[in-house]
């Protein structure tokens, strides 16, 4: 890091001299024109106009005709950030390849297969950084996935004949994989954050709450898993404590990401973690019951694992709401 000192010329304008290294490594002289680029987080970039083109996103390469191996390099190359991937073989794709490419392409907002040769498939994702808004995104996730969990912990009373996850499971890695590559998208070009309208504090703390809203939604569908093997509903108290953990539970990830986007304050959050002790002492009393055995204990103690997972994950999406608020010079008081 270097520091300089801001001084003015005869008009008032304010000058700052260039590091004379940077200058002579992107052989810039005297006389030559630069690019200013006034940021929302605060920060002003030079540019030279050899580098105006240099972060653009890679086309990805996959030479491969394993099936796994694409599916993962399409899945980083939209986390990556890039806008094309090109998928190279010695012939026409197999079934198998042509379904996964398909797969993942529906799987993504934004991707889809542009091109198909003898020997090359083209994916591209055309998704305009402007018109993503990463916070209605996150909004949108927290809501699907605490649907999820209320419908897997109610399965409990009368395991349905589908799973309680269904289709949102995929609506759930939609979203998720969209906030991955605005976060990326953000973290290697200051352009794209201010074409996402948040700083880079700002889009990482909603890329840490969607990682913990998908751990909720892993853990719901082990709670839908548990509710399935179940021949019979579980006793009514028993019910009722599942019942109100998994309240408890999704109004603490409501609360917290409501605080992480700004619509609520630091002492919600604080509400939030405390109300997360009492869902704790919840989930060990009923830990404790079914240290007695009997029937359905098993699948329950699932069920109950399952719970204390996603309390602690709700917990963790209201503390990153914490983070927020103290970044932002809050301070956190005792609850009144």
């Amino acid at each position: 890091m270097d520091t300089r000192k801001v001084q003015t010329v005869g008009n008032g304008t304010y000058t700052v001299s260039l590091p004379k290294g940077w200058a002579e490594s992107q052989g810039v002289t005297a006389g030559d024109t630069v690019t200013l680029h006034d940021h929302i987080d605060g920060v002003l970039a030079v540019q030279t106009e050899d580098g105006c083109d240099a972060d653009a996103p890679p086309v990805a390469r996959v030479e491969s005709t394993d099936a796994a191996v694409i599916e993962r390099t399409l899945r980083a190359a939209y986390a990556a950030g890039a806008r094309e991937v090109a998928i190279e073989r010695d012939g026409p794709p197999a079934p198998a390849q042509r379904r996964v490419v398909e797969r993942i392409a529906r799987g993504r907002i934004g991707m889809s297969v542009a091109a198909e040769s003898e020997t090359e498939t083209t994916v591209r994702i055309m998704l305009d950084s402007a018109e993503v808004s990463v916070s209605q995104s996150l909004r949108q996730l927290a809501f699907t996935v605490r649907s999820i969990h209320a419908d897997a912990v109610e399965a409990l009373a009368a395991a349905p004949d589908a799973s309680p996850v269904d289709s949102r499971d995929d609506q759930v890695e939609r979203l998720a994989a969209m906030i991955e590559r605005s976060v990326s998208r953000g973290a290697a070009d200051l352009g794209e954050v201010d074409a996402l309208g948040a700083t880079r504090p700002e889009l990482f703390e909603s890329w840490t709450a969607m990682r913990e809203l998908r751990r909720i939604g892993d853990a719901a569908a082990e709670i839908g898993d548990a509710a399935a093997a179940l021949d019979d509903p579980p006793t009514e108290s028993r019910l009722a404590s599942c019942r109100e953990v998994g309240r408890a539970v999704r109004e603490i990830a409501a609360t917290g990401v409501g605080v992480v986007l700004g619509d609520e304050g630091g002492a919600v959050a604080r509400d939030a973690i405390g109300d997360l002790r009492e869902a704790r002492d919840r989930i060990d009393a009923l830990d404790r019951g079914l240290d007695e055995g009997g029937p359905r204990a098993a699948e329950l103690r699932r069920v109950s694992r399952a719970l204390r997972r996603s309390a602690e994950r709700a917990g963790d999406v209201a503390e990153i709401g914490l983070r927020r608020a103290v970044r932002s010079g809050e301070p956190i008081r005792d609850g009144e």
